[in-house]
């Protein structure tokens, strides 16, 4: 390793700013990791939000010391800071000051304040080094996903839909907890063994028990990325991926057009993924949405708090009004309008083609397609969240938009993961 590289190591204000980053990690697993202990319902909520104010005080001190608004690219800077303000809006219409509310503004990762402003991690630090400590963090929340899912295998287990105490836990844990594993699947080139390997355990048991509970978003975010490192692998062995793609294909087929045409059905542990492998549950819920919207809501959106008129949608509520749709990116246009969708996009996109088309190494690449996966994915789920999910988007634009990480051979980078 250089010498100019091993001088930028020891230096006073990378030793500092790595430890405002450790805080910031600590304090946001703590929060994230009792957030989704409390959507288990058998848990306190006292103690789960008690812990999170631990959290929320760790990662709001660090993040302030860490946000640097310097910027090398002119296009992201003048959008960034557009969406920034933007978002702003967002939060200040409509936002209810009564007790209730504010706890649902600091406790709920889902649609509380935080999700508007995890896009400033796009100004930490873009050191390749301070990288590594997200891979420790996805590791750490997937070892919490797995606990979790032994100490509650119980509510796992009930596929009783109209039980709301169980009927979201396993969304939560998959959504907060092990989708950020598959960015490790799809950097497997800078890995060891043993980070591989539960990366991989936690993807395919995120994966089985989306299948087992039917739940078809979640099987998507899980597949996604094993799929995916799949044929990187095969891409950088230089085989022939589209020979080794015809088993996904022939499941795809079996599973969309064989149990209709010729009575193929799925082992009987997946009964419920038989039941409502093609059950439509969306449209009734959107075309209650485009019947409440206006033309001004679609344009600016009815602000953080914003509702639509749903009724005999969810079960065990007292309101016809929801606060949120299962499709993301109208979830998006609800509380900010298209104006928040098209900025987001307008930074994301471009992002993605310079990581994919315009980079030397592996890591620019994933970097791009987790962005974009995370397009995709808003229209089966809501992926716009304080979670790790979401917060890697923004990683991932930042990693895109550098010129320098880009240029960065993977003979490099691999000698600096493992530094």
């Amino acid at each position: 390793m250089s010498e100019s590289f091993e001088n930028i190591l020891k230096s006073n204000y990378k030793i500092k700013t790595s430890r405002n980053l450790n805080l910031f990690w600590l304090g946001f697993t703590i929060y994230t990791a009792f957030f989704a202990l409390s959507t288990t319902t058998t848990v306190n909520y006292i103690i789960c939000q008690f812990f999170q104010l631990i959290g929320i005080a760790m990662f709001m001190i660090s993040a302030v010391k860490l946000l640097d608004w310097k910027f090398k690219n002119e296009y992201l800077k003048i959008l960034f800071l557009i969406y920034c303000i933007w978002q702003l809006t967002v939060v200040l219409r409509g936002i209810a000051l009564d007790y209730s509310s504010i706890k649902v503004m600091l406790f709920d990762a889902e649609s509380g304040l935080f999700r508007y402003f995890a896009p400033l991690i796009l100004l930490f630090p873009k050191n390749l080094l301070y990288y590594k400590k997200v891979v420790l963090v996805i590791l750490t929340l997937g070892a919490i996903f797995l606990l979790y899912d032994v100490a509650f295998i119980g509510n796992l287990m009930d596929l009783d839909y109209e039980n709301n105490n169980t009927k979201f836990t396993y969304e939560h844990f998959v959504k907060i907890l092990s989708v950020p594993s598959g960015i490790i699947l799809l950097t497997l080139i800078y890995q060891k063994k043993k980070v591989k390997y539960f990366a991989y355990l936690v993807m395919i048991v995120s994966l089985l028990f989306a299948a087992y509970r039917a739940r078809r978003a979640l099987i998507i975010m899980s597949a996604s990325p094993l799929v995916i490192s799949y044929i990187l692998d095969l891409y950088a062995k230089k085989k022939n991926f589209v020979i080794a793609l015809i088993p996904f294909i022939l499941i795809f087929f079996a599973l969309n057009f064989g149990g209709a045409n010729f009575g193929i059905k799925l082992p009987d542990i997946f009964t419920l993924l038989n039941e409502r492998g093609t059950e439509d549950t969306r449209t009734g819920v959107e075309i209650y949405f485009y019947k409440d919207m206006t033309t001004t809501d679609w344009i600016i959106g009815k602000g953080i708090n914003g509702t639509y008129f749903c009724p005999d949608i969810d079960l065990g509520t007292n309101t016809d009004y929801r606060s949120m749709i299962e499709t993301d990116y109208l979830n998006i246009i609800l509380k900010g309008g298209i104006i928040s969708l098209a900025l987001v996009l307008l930074i994301a996109i471009p992002a993605f083609i310079k990581g994919m088309f315009f980079s030397n190494n592996i890591l620019s690449k994933a970097a791009a397609i987790w962005i974009l996966l995370w397009i995709l994915e808003l229209y089966p789920a809501n992926v716009t969240t304080f979670s790790l999910h979401y917060l890697l988007l923004w990683i991932s634009i930042g990693i895109c938009y550098s010129d320098v990480t880009r240029e960065v051979s993977d003979k490099e980078l691999v000698r600096i993961f493992s530094y």
